[in-house]
């Protein structure tokens, strides 16, 4: 159990020791991620980026989800859901949450583009793994923009996607996989949704942290 994901990336942190020293960018999924890479990214002293993807939720339950789409548009969508979906539905979730992922750039990343990981250790970095096709679309991004090794972590996922995820990168850490999973909030003592807010506030935090290693 974590209290919260601050405390989650700082074992997290711990678990990925080995790649300190090493060429890394941590990469933060937006938006639960990003307090968990966070604490990655300072105790590797690695470069740290916001990267953002969206799940593709259900017409009729926005917390379950038929797949996801990346920044730079790579998708990925479950088998099954063609057969509940026509084509049409599934267009246009995508393209509500694509409007979403130019949102989110422009709020989080104020625009700019994601950071340069060609030929760089990327470590991709969620507050939890639920059925997977956000971090999935996330690997196919590092891969297309050519990273030299990905490495995909997180505090908490069920055993079937750590599994699957060991086959797509390079790399999984993942501190937890509970027999019963259900959902991310159920291994987190405290539990909320990141805002907008927090996670431009973490941004500046790093960013000033930066200037302070750089000035001495």
């Amino acid at each position: 159990m974590f209290e919260d994901r601050l405390d989650a990336g700082r074992r997290l942190a711990l678990a990925m020791q080995n790649y300190q020293g090493e060429d890394v960018v941590v990469l933060a999924i937006a938006r639960g991620g990003v307090p968990v890479g966070y604490q990655v990214a300072r105790h590797l002293h690695a470069e740290f980026d916001i990267i953002v993807a969206r799940k593709l939720p259900y017409p009729y339950n926005a917390e379950a989800g038929f797949g996801a789409v990346a920044e730079d548009g790579t998708t990925f969508i479950f088998p099954d859901a063609f057969d509940k979906f026509d084509q049409k539905t599934i267009n246009e979730v995508i393209h509500q949450q694509t409007d979403e992922l130019y949102r989110r750039i422009n709020a989080l990343r104020a625009g700019s583009p994601l950071i340069n990981i060609e030929g760089k250790t990327v470590i991709l970095v969620d507050d939890g793994i639920a059925m997977g096709s956000t971090m999935r679309v996330c690997v196919t991004l590092c891969k297309n923009r050519k990273a030299k090794k990905i490495v995909v972590g997180s505090p908490v996922s069920g055993m079937d996607t750590a599994k699957e995820f060991a086959s797509l990168a390079d790399d999984v850490i993942i501190l937890d996989t509970p027999p019963d999973f259900r959902a991310v909030a159920q291994v987190y003592l405290n539990w909320s949704d990141v805002s907008d807010r927090e996670v431009i506030d973490l941004v500046h935090q790093w960013e000033y942290e930066k200037q302070q290693v750089i000035g001495h």
